[in-house]
């Protein structure tokens, strides 16, 4: 069996100044926008539509603020709300992790809307561009999870060859579930994206794919994670990250179905 190597959170600390693993990771994930921006922007049916690195720029200044904004807010009041509405003191405490997905998504929804409108673009011609620059940003942030010793997995079979115990939690063999996530949630889907992006779409379709997309793999992984709480659904339980993930699963769907009932029409049109 595994044991979490429970590394210190802090990659550099000089006098009272520290730099987080977390922060980096979230600092990578911006830099990975950029770099697979411009080789996005540079391909025949988005370089048509007149995107430049100067827009790449521009939305990851408004991105990064729906991300953090988004993220802390759905943490806050999508998991835990009792606790940080006792202590608010904490809300700002971004550096010790806890940022939820699903907020900072919404986040990113809300600062292109208003980059979009302030550049004359649709909102969802923003998103179909910027939804593959996304997963391996996402891949990056359960890293900064793991390293943070956060998310830890539901008990499994000490057989599993990478069946691994968390000091901070108990002796038990458990799924290494940041690591799911980072593969299945992150890379997977980047791939997925990537592949199914190169070349022209309709409108929307982008979009649906990546919603519906990481809804179906966060629903998956969401199994191997010790939930934050349980809902029921009729006779179903489910955890909280899987009952946010349904409505984007829905979302992409309905996205793909309008994108696939109209006339083909570019994904830049």
């Amino acid at each position: 069996m595994l044991i979490h190597p429970l590394p210190d959170p802090i990659a550099i600390a000089i006098g009272p100044f520290a730099i987080r693993w977390y922060g980096i990771m979230y600092l990578i994930a911006f830099v990975l926008f950029i770099i697979l921006g411009r080789i996005r922007i540079r391909q025949a049916h988005i370089a048509s539509a007149g995107w430049t690195a100067a827009n790449l720029e521009d939305m990851l200044t408004y991105g990064v603020l729906g991300v953090i904004i988004g993220g802390r807010l759905g943490e806050v009041l999508f998991y835990h709300p009792e606790y940080y509405f006792q202590h608010p003191q904490d809300i700002l405490a971004v550096w010790h992790g806890g940022m939820s997905f699903h907020g900072g998504f919404l986040g990113v929804m809300a600062a292109m809307g208003i980059w979009a409108k302030r550049h004359g673009r649709r909102l969802m011609e923003v998103m179909d561009l910027i939804a593959p620059l996304v997963p391996l940003g996402y891949a990056a942030g359960r890293i900064g999870n793991f390293i943070n010793s956060e998310l830890p997995g539901r008990v499994a079979d000490a057989s599993l060859p990478w069946a691994m115990m968390w000091p901070n939690v108990d002796t038990l063999p458990r799924h290494p579930s940041p690591i799911y996530q980072a593969l299945i949630d992150g890379v997977l889907l980047f791939i997925v994206l990537w592949l199914y992006s190169r070349k022209p779409r309709p409108y929307l379709a982008v979009s649906g794919v990546f919603a519906a997309g990481y809804g179906c793999a966060r629903f998956y992984t969401e199994y191997f994670r010790i939930p934050d709480y349980e809902v029921f659904i009729g006779p179903w339980i489910i955890s909280a990250g899987q009952m946010l993930s349904l409505p984007m699963i829905v979302l992409g769907m309905a996205l793909l179905f309008i994108a696939y009932k109209k006339p083909p029409t570019a994904e830049h049109a």
